[in-house]
Order: C-alpha cells, then structure tokens, then sequence
C-alpha cells in the first residue's frame, strides 16, 4: 500500500476541513464546538504526518514493510475514529461521539509505541 500518498492525501482533506471551519462554520458554531472542531483538524494534521512519513524508515531500511503496515494502520484508524468522531460531535452536538474519541487516541498511542519499540529492536 502506498502509505505516503495516502498521508498526503489525509494532509490535504485536514487543509481542507480546517478552511471549511474557518470559513464555514465561523459564527455557526459555539466557541466549544469550534475547539472541538480545531482539534480534530490539529490531529489529523499531526499523525497524516506520521503516515506520510514512516514508510521513510522502510526505504533507509529501518523498518519492515510489516511493521510500517500495521504502523500506519493504526495511525489511519485513529484519525478515523479520533478526528473522525470529534468532527461529528462539533458538527452534531451528539454528545456520544465523545465516547468514541479514546478509542482513536489508543490507536493513535499503539501506533507510536509500536513505531518506537520497532526501530529500538531492529
């Protein structure tokens, strides 16, 4: 799978989203929404990042294609459910949606763990 690419393109739906907030959704939400809101974009940004770059490691050779895979995988998965969820509830206000986000945030904390234990025992 290309995984640079598909940062890439998570990098741009996040410049996106984050013009759409400013633009679109300033004034129709509330203050508490629109961090909501930010912080679902900030997220996306930060570990689209992630995914743009570990396939670097695999090419220098640091990192097996495996373990970029499942690296990447679970970065995915969190803005998936993180950013993902936190986009529905600023939007919504369904407030249940909020019970979702940590399952992203663990997504994202195994990714970077799994990430660091590999390229310490390689």
């Amino acid at each position: 799978m290309n995984w640079s690419g598909i940062g890439a393109i998570l990098l741009g739906l996040a410049v996106v989203s984050g013009a759409f907030g400013a633009h679109g959704l300033r004034g129709r939400l509330d203050a508490y929404s629109m961090g909501i809101y930010e912080k679902a974009v900030f997220y996306q940004i930060v570990h689209a990042l992630g995914i743009l770059t570990v396939p670097l490691f695999t090419r220098a050779g640091a990192l097996t294609e495996s373990a970029t895979a499942w690296v990447c995988g679970l970065l995915l998965a969190g803005i998936l459910i993180f950013s993902g969820s936190l986009y529905i509830l600023a939007l919504t206000g369904i407030r249940w949606f909020g019970a979702i986000t940590p399952v992203g945030g663990l997504s994202f904390i195994a990714a970077w763990f799994l990430l660091a234990f590999r390229l310490l025992h390689r």
